[in-house]
């Protein structure tokens, strides 16, 4: 437990464990307890500096948080990103299902198939089987670790929401795939969820779904044909599992 605290949690303030403490000294030990090392002091030297200008009343640099610090703060994976290397290939493969699964839709739509069944047996049965597909393979690698599971839960309800948009089209009486600007929604959803947990930089990938989303209602709401709302999801949405994959698979290649 201990070890899981200093892993994921901040240090508990200076000023917490006494009230008196002068907040300058505070900032410089703060600054020396940063998990990324490029928000910690560069030297010994630097830090002696600090304490140098802080005897002398003097600024210190360790107030001072320019935009590349915010930055890494925001972006920087958690020590759960490793896991990522066991789904590298297989976010790959999903993304190219994605993809697939987008532009069929996409036809089918453009061929005026108004029927809900083809989109019912693509999103909710066809994805399904690839989930169970994806776990799968996943549990050939190795053991399932408890964050893969919160994981998976994320994603399941994600597949289960996106299927139930086809249901609230019906039970509103909206044409099918009237509510397809919804699914980036829950996509990005999903990424800011990863992002918390595995990496910021999942948070590129959340704004990105959140953009298209907007472009997606637009499209609709200008009546543009062709509608390629759903096949830019696509490519959205298999480059967000793509690239992600390609960068986690490389590294496991590395590491071997």
């Amino acid at each position: 437990d201990v070890v899981l605290l200093v892993l994921e949690q901040d240090p508990v303030l200076p000023r917490i464990l006494n009230p008196k403490a002068d907040p300058d000294l505070e900032m410089i030990a703060l600054k020396c307890l940063q998990k990324p090392a490029e928000l910690r002091y560069n030297s010994a030297s630097e830090l002696a500096d600090d304490l140098e200008a802080y005897l002398a009343n003097e600024p210190i640099s360790a107030r001072s948080t320019n935009v590349t610090q915010l930055l890494s703060r925001i972006l920087r994976e958690t020590h759960h990103a490793g896991l990522l290397e066991n789904w590298g290939v297989l976010w790959m493969w999903h993304s190219l299902v994605l993809l697939v699964l987008c532009f069929i839709t996409n036809w089918l739509q453009w061929q005026h198939v108004e029927a809900r069944s083809p989109y019912v047996g693509l999103w909710v049965i066809g994805l399904g089987a690839w989930a169970c597909i994806f776990w799968s393979l996943r549990h050939r690698s190795g053991p399932i670790t408890f964050v893969e599971r919160q994981i998976a839960h994320v994603w399941g309800s994600s597949m289960i929401a996106s299927g139930l948009l086809f249901v609230v089209e019906t039970l509103l009486g909206m044409e099918v795939l009237k509510l397809s600007p919804v699914l980036p929604l829950i996509g990005a959803m999903v990424f800011v969820i990863k992002a918390g947990i595995l990496s910021g930089a999942f948070y590129f990938q959340a704004a990105a779904n959140f953009a298209v989303a907007m472009v997606m209602a637009w499209i609709r709401h200008e009546h543009l044909q062709p509608d390629i709302g759903i096949s830019l999801y696509g490519l959205v949405a298999a480059a967000s599992f793509f690239f992600p994959g390609l960068k986690y698979y490389r590294q496991q290649r590395k590491s071997r």
